[in-house]
């Protein structure tokens, strides 16, 4: 039963279900997402560590970058569950479309400031 309240609970804020939905649709760094959804860096990372921890997202670092993608699930079956669900779910709602669209026009190179 933990794991089923993990899954439940990270999914019950409003920005960690608008993250799941953008990740739907492509990998992000944290740059990306803060721009995106207009909150501050520290709360994008703790809202993807708990989505982290909930098995729905996966981090991978390439070089400067780390990159944030949905999970397969493999982990949980809750998070397997929910996250096809998701898939379907949504799609209707206004302010998820137009959270879609702008991150479209969002790219890490014009957001993220790298040292070379």
């Amino acid at each position: 039963m933990k794991e089923f309240i993990k899954v439940m609970k990270a999914l019950s804020d409003p920005n960690r279900v608008k993250l799941v939905k953008m990740l739907q649709k492509r990998t992000m760094c944290v740059c990306e997402v803060q721009a995106a959804l207009g909150i501050a860096q520290p709360t994008v990372s703790k809202h993807l560590k708990i989505l982290e921890g909930a098995g729905l997202v996966d981090r991978k670092k390439e070089g400067l970058w780390g990159n944030y993608s949905l999970t397969d699930g493999g982990r949980s079956p809750y998070a397997a569950s929910l996250l096809g669900n998701l898939m379907h779910w949504l799609t209707d709602d206004p302010e998820i479309r137009e959270l879609l669209e702008r991150c479209e026009g969002l790219h890490r190179e014009d957001l993220c400031r790298t040292r070379e």
